[in-house]
């Protein structure tokens, strides 16, 4: 009887036993269904359950007739979830050649990434190597879709454009002047993914990206590619140490090219060095040398120093300037100011800038945007540097007076020319197109600036810009030759920057162009030589570009090489010595 009842307790304890695990299983499950649902979910959906980013295209730079100088297209990145890829260790070899990397690379970049939940292995890849990826179906590598900034016309544009990082973040040009205008606003998406963290279905959207806004410059393509082809060619054929151009349009004050040497493809910037990258038409500076010349004559034409037949005498050559000497090549006889100009005469420019009050010649130049900045908003502009007049020497008017003495870039000095095509008045300069026409500022008369156009035709046409020529149309402009500094102090004797200012049509002038070649080593070093050529053919190639009507259909007068020869050598730099 004992034996039975304690044989009848333990199946009743063990039933009881089984009935109190039951209810409390059953407790357990309709506590969690009814107050930890959310939680529950949430432990699901992290098994299965994604939000990946949606790179957001960044806007398109476009020059001023929408053709794309910098456009986002989408490509695949391969990345890795290293806990996975720890598994499958076999299949590394395959995975590192596929990615032409080797095997210990692949290793040492897994194994110092492990708690990462994803890294991105190779990025920006193209797309039949992301397909190729993908068949090798290794468990723990993925794509991932980013964007890649491209850039249609090259090195043509680099200069400007400027390029990105890989992370499409603006670094140069006006992709970091304009970077908040162009980026776009990454958005998000929820997706399930399978056990191999491939994408099986999207779920919902979370944040739609938001775009970049497209930005128009002033740039013209056509006419960018003009200069830089014969900028190129000019540098090669003087085997000089770089060179810029800018051109701008007079009635508007945009710059419809801006190019330089030595360049580089923002395509391929492997191996270059960070001194190609620079805008040297925006961020070098050089003494301007005779290019200044006309102004001198502007600012003593509004002070009534001289009129436009005031004869000056610039026998027998040479000028003494307190303990300097100020030099021509040839003793010129009397000159009037289209002579000076014609001849480029040391000594006759010397003498009228010396009679000038400092502060008259200062807010000439000042006025004109030397020492300050052209308000483009391109990054690292320089300003290039005017000495206030209250600390000039009688040798600081000289010298300033023929263009040594200050620094300007090719932007500043084409600038500055924009006074003498618009009968006085300068209008900022912009890298964008503009909607409208900007007011002008008044610098001179226009009796003075129209006086000085003309002495500038003359120089192209019977002086020493000969060489800048075109047939049909009538040129204005001036050379320059300039000593570079020595680095031991004074100025070398063979190191030059050669220049030409210029614009077209002289009668009612649409185009300025000015040209710098830096250090021409073979052959000539006259900036009528070297850079008066290089604007005639470049703007040869615009004026039909743009469809500007001649206005001179006179044939050119015959030429010679003893004319030419002559006419060049005339615009030798001055050497001043004590």
């Amino acid at each position: 009887m004992v034996r039975r009842l304690s044989f009848d307790g333990r199946r009743r304890f063990v039933v009881s036993a089984f009935v109190v695990g039951a209810a409390l299983l059953v407790w357990r499950a309709v506590y969690l269904q009814l107050s930890e649902t959310d939680v529950l979910q949430g432990h699901g959906a992290d098994r299965y359950l994604r939000t990946v980013e949606l790179p957001a295209h960044r806007g398109t730079i476009t020059d001023r007739h929408n053709e794309p100088l910098a456009v986002s297209t989408p490509v695949s990145s391969v990345g890795v979830i290293p806990s996975k890829l720890t598994q499958v260790r076999g299949r590394w070899p395959a995975l590192a050649r596929a990615l032409g990397i080797s095997g210990q690379e692949l290793s040492a970049f897994v194994q110092s990434r492990l708690e990462r939940r994803f890294v991105l292995l190779r990025r920006h890849v193209p797309p039949e190597l992301a397909e190729e990826v993908m068949r090798l179906d290794i468990d723990g590598v993925e794509l991932r879709q980013e964007v890649h900034r491209y850039y249609p016309a090259g090195e043509v544009t680099a200069h400007c454009v400027g390029f990105t990082d890989i992370d499409d973040n603006g670094q140069e040009g006006i992709e970091l002047a304009y970077d908040e205008h162009l980026r776009g606003v990454s958005g998000s998406k929820r997706v399930i993914q399978d056990l191999n963290g491939h994408v099986v279905e999207n779920v919902e959207s979370v944040r739609a990206p938001q775009p970049g806004r497209d930005l128009a410059l002033s740039i013209d393509k056509r006419i960018q590619y003009v200069a830089y082809r014969e900028l190129k060619a000019a540098v090669r054929e003087h085997q000089a140490r770089a060179g810029s151009m800018v051109v701008l349009d007079t009635q508007t004050g945009e710059v419809l090219a801006a190019v330089n040497q030595p360049s580089y493809n923002p395509n391929n910037r492997k191996q270059l060095r960070a001194g190609y990258f620079r805008n040297r038409a925006l961020t070098d500076t050089f003494e301007p040398g005779s290019t200044i010349k006309p102004f001198t004559i502007a600012s003593a034409l509004e002070s009534g120093a001289i009129g436009v037949k005031t004869m000056i005498d610039t026998g027998p050559g040479t000028l003494r300037v307190g303990r300097h000497t100020v030099r021509d090549l040839h003793d010129y006889g009397l000159l009037d100011a289209t002579g000076i100009i014609s001849k480029s005469s040391n000594v006759g420019i010397t003498k009228i800038a010396i009679s000038l009050e400092p502060g008259q010649l200062w807010r000439m130049l000042a006025g004109l945007g030397f020492g300050a900045a052209t308000g483009s908003g391109f990054p690292g502009e320089a300003v290039g540097r005017l000495q206030h007049y209250a600390a000039w020497r009688t040798i600081d008017n000289a010298t300033l007076g023929f263009g040594y003495g200050l620094s300007v870039t090719a932007l500043q000095l084409a600038s500055a020319y924009l006074a003498f095509a618009n009968d006085g008045m300068v209008l900022p300069v912009s890298l964008t197109r503009l909607p409208e026409r900007h007011t002008g500022r008044r610098v001179m008369s226009r009796s003075s600036a129209q006086t000085v156009r003309g002495m500038l035709e003359a120089a192209v046409r019977q002086g020493t810009g000969a060489l800048a020529r075109i047939t049909g149309y009538r040129v204005a402009g001036k050379t320059g030759t300039v000593h570079k500094l020595a680095r031991g102090g004074g100025y070398a004797e063979d190191r030059y920057v050669s220049l030409f200012a210029g614009m077209i049509p002289a009668s009612q002038p649409r185009l300025i162009a000015v040209t710098m070649i830096d250090e021409p080593a073979r052959g000539e070093h006259f900036g009528g030589q070297v850079a008066a050529p290089v604007f005639a053919r470049v703007m040869r190639d615009a004026t039909r570009l743009l469809d500007i009507p001649p206005d001179d259909i006179a044939p050119l007068l015959p030429q010679n090489e003893q004319f030419l020869t002559r006419v060049h050598t005339a615009d030798l730099p001055p050497v001043i010595r004590p």
